[in-house]
Order: structure tokens, then C-alpha cells, then sequence
């Protein structure tokens, strides 16, 4: 392809966002600045997760081509990772209000939702996508998102699944079975598909992150902490101050008491350790 705007379409839609930068970068002029050339370069930057380039590219594009529904919608989504979600809320809604059928659009603004608890909003709205486009990618990846977010672990591991089954080679599919296994606290899959995620998508911060949590949490180190990861930390301290004040009502204080001393240094290591952990593993 000669034509560099073509080009850098076609690098997108393969998820090669640096390949597309480089051809936007052969643009001069007028080319550089119009209307198809800030869309795509504002896109590509996101992808590359630079938000505040990508946010300045689409505040730039909107100034002067007016409300666009792709601008808004690369300005949601970097504004919601840049940490602005009121902005970000502004932004999707405009969009929606010029094309309320977009599926970025929905999927996006739920993903706002999800990240202030608004679960029942962003249900909603993940319906909305799901009918326009059931078998989308992105619907899955937010409707895993959502799953997790909700505490249906064993829906978002099955979402998982499915994807992961469905296309073994998608960085998606691997993210959100990774995501999923994670959050059920299978270490060993998650850090295994979030590692490959990550390895097809180095630039993705969430990705690179994610993994390293998962190999910090399948560290031979921490696994003591699974059932801390696997219950979770509030269900596991119920069930051990139920069993301690039972042996004492049971008159048993001496195994109490070292039940009680253990516990108290298996919380110590809980708090202590994953950060050494953490902080080795980045060094290496």
C-alpha cells in the first residue's frame, strides 16, 4: 500500500498500532492534520496506551472537526485510564448521543461504570453491545470485567473459557481467561495466559502489569497464601478466629493459643512477603 492513511488502517485492524504510527508519520502537511490521519494517529496511541498523547490528539481532532463519535470515544477511554472518569463519562455520553449503537462506545463507558462500582448500569449497558454484536471480542472481554467485578468467579472463569477455546491464539482470550483464573485464584493458568498476553502485546501496560502479578502470585514463595488467594482473606480470618474461639470454648487455651501465635505470623508473611516478592522478581 502507498497510500500511508490506507496503511496505517490496515495495521490497526490488525492490532499493530506502532506499524500504523509509522505510516502516519510519512504524512506531511495537510495530510498529517486531516481528519483521517488525527482519527487513526489518536486511536494508535491508545492502543499503545500513551493516553495523554492520544487525549490531546482527540481534544486537537474535535476542536477542529467538531463532535466526532471515534474521537469520543479514544477520548473516554484515554481519560478513564488517565484516572479523569468524569470526563471520561462526559465524553461517552456525547458520543452515544451521535451514535448510540456503538459498540466501543457502550463497551467503554461500561468499563467506566465497572470502575466505580456502577454494576447494574454497566450490566445494562454490556446488554446493549451484546445485541448489537454478540460474538464481539470486546463485549466478551467486559462481560468477563463485569463477571469478576460482581463476584461470579465462576462465570468469569467460564467466559474464559469459552474465548480461550474459541480462538487459543487471541491476546483477548488469553487476557480474560487469565484475568478469570486470577481472580479464582489459580495461579499457575492465570500467570501462563497473562504471560502470553503479555508477550503479544508488550506495550500494554495492563497486560505487562497483570502478568507480573500473577507470576508474583505463583511464586513456590507464596504458596503458602493460596487458600488466601482462592477464599479470599476475609473468608479464610472468619473460618480461623471461629476455630480459635472454639478451642478456647472447648477449654483447649494452650492449642488455641499456638493456633492463635502461628496464625498471627502467617499473617505477617501474608503482608510481607508478596512485596519482596514483587520487588525481586522486577530486578531480574
Amino acid at each position: 500500500m502507498n497510500d500511508p492513511v490506507a496503511t496505517a488502517r490496515h495495521w490497526l485492524d490488525l492490532g499493530r498500532h506502532d506499524q500504523a504510527l509509522a505510516a502516519l508519520d510519512r504524512l506531511s502537511g495537510e495530510d498529517a492534520t486531516g481528519y483521517p490521519a488525527v482519527s487513526l494517529r489518536a486511536t494508535a496511541l491508545w492502543m499503545a496506551d500513551r493516553n495523554a498523547e492520544a487525549a490531546r490528539i482527540a481534544e486537537q481532532g474535535l476542536a477542529v472537526y467538531g463532535p466526532d463519535p471515534g474521537l469520543l470515544s479514544v477520548l473516554g477511554g484515554a481519560y478513564r485510564e488517565l484516572g479523569r472518569r468524569e470526563a471520561a463519562e462526559r465524553a461517552l455520553l456525547d458520543g452515544l448521543a451521535l451514535e448510540p449503537e456503538s459498540t466501543q462506545l457502550l463497551c467503554t463507558y461500561a468499563h467506566v461504570c465497572i470502575d466505580v462500582g456502577q454494576l447494574d448500569k454497566a450490566a445494562a449497558l454490556i446488554e446493549r453491545a451484546a445485541a448489537l454484536e454478540p460474538d464481539d471480542a470486546q463485549v466478551a472481554a467486559i462481560r468477563t470485567l463485569h463477571a469478576i467485578a460482581s463476584g461470579d468467579i465462576s462465570g468469569a472463569q467460564r467466559l474464559g473459557r469459552e474465548a480461550l477455546a474459541a480462538d487459543p491464539e487471541s491476546t483477548t482470550a488469553r487476557g480474560m481467561y487469565g484475568a478469570a483464573a486470577a481472580a479464582g485464584g489459580d495461579v499457575g493458568p492465570a500467570y501462563q495466559a497473562l504471560r502470553g498476553a503479555a508477550a503479544d502485546r508488550p506495550d500494554n501496560a495492563a497486560f505487562v502489569e497483570a502478568a507480573l502479578d500473577a507470576r508474583v502470585a505463583a511464586h513456590p514463595l507464596l504458596r503458602p497464601l493460596v487458600p488466601l488467594q482462592r477464599l479470599g482473606p476475609l473468608k479464610v480470618w472468619l473460618a480461623v478466629i471461629v476455630v480459635i474461639l472454639g478451642l478456647r470454648w472447648a477449654g483447649l487455651l494452650p492449642l488455641a493459643g499456638a493456633l492463635g501465635a502461628c496464625w498471627f505470623l502467617f499473617a505477617v508473611y501474608s503482608w510481607v512477603a508478596p512485596p519482596l516478592v514483587r520487588k525481586w522478581l522486577r530486578r531480574r
